[in-house]
């Protein structure tokens, strides 16, 4: 199979924990450009957030962030995809975060707002896209968001998660630990429709190729739907197995190292 496209997710994927793409990662991406193969990101990340991994590998075309939620192309920074969550879901979020207690923080396309509550979680916050905006909390929520994040104590995001998933079919959310903050909870929720999945076919018809024809690299449970599209998938090493085992290949890099890339592209291209 000749491969036409490379998706990589960010976080873990293509940058290292120190949040730098190594150099290896770097000169794969450009053999590949070199050759005419579309090498693109998927992310959970916002445009301002992704963009200095893309310049970093001399990315300029469309990439996808918040999880398929914005299709964005960088050199003229047009915006082809985009999808915020509508008046019903947002009310509903805005709701549950305030009955719960929890911090919350609402994304558009532009940066991320949050109120006073949020100052102790901005540091970490801040890895989805570095413009931050502190407002008052009705202001957060008047522009047109397409994801937020809620932080807090692990029973109060179990409740407020519990009250959200009844509405699965407006809204799309998870529940995760915050590494960076020991004994906290985070829910992120975004319209339900988009995922990596979505972005991967639309970017596949944007260039005119199959997505049997896409190579995807991700370490995420936010990666399978990209891995069940594209026509072959690497796993980072030490990605949960329930992730590794939805990719047609494990690597043997380990996430947040760097080299998972060259591995990738030395294994599907040879």
């Amino acid at each position: 199979m000749s491969y036409r496209l490379l998706a990589l997710d960010l976080d873990g994927t293509l940058l290292r924990s120190d949040q730098q793409v190594d150099a290896s990662d770097v000169a794969a991406i450009r053999e590949l450009q070199r050759a005419g193969v579309t090498v693109t990101i998927v992310t959970g990340r916002l445009q301002s957030g992704s963009l200095g991994a893309a310049a970093a590998c001399g990315i300029e075309g469309v990439i996808a962030c918040v999880e398929g939620s914005h299709l964005v192309e960088l050199h003229s920074n047009t915006t082809l995809v985009h999808h915020p969550m509508d008046l019903g879901v947002r009310t509903l979020l805005r709701e549950t975060v305030a009955q719960h207690g929890l911090a919350g923080f609402v994304f558009d396309a532009q940066g991320i707002h949050h109120d006073h509550a949020g100052a102790p979680y901005a540091g970490y916050i801040r890895t989805w896209s570095p413009n931050l905006r502190v407002v008052e909390e009705d202001l957060a929520w008047q522009t047109e968001p397409i994801a937020a994040v809620a932080i807090g104590d692990q029973e109060e995001i179990a409740a407020a998660h519990a009250a959200l998933r009844a509405h699965g079919d407006r809204l799309f959310s998870v529940s995760f630990a915050v590494s960076q903050c020991p004994g906290k909870y985070a829910i992120l929720a975004r319209a339900a429709g988009p995922s990596k999945g979505t972005a991967l076919a639309e970017l596949c018809r944007l260039i005119g190729c199959s997505t049997s024809e896409a190579v995807a690299i991700g370490d995420w449970v936010n990666d399978v739907p990209m891995f069940e599209v594209a026509g072959r998938s690497f796993a980072m090493g030490g990605a949960p197995d329930h992730v590794s085992e939805k990719a047609t290949d494990r690597l043997e890099r380990v996430a947040g190292t760097g080299g998972g890339i060259a591995e990738a592209v030395r294994r599907a291209w040879g």
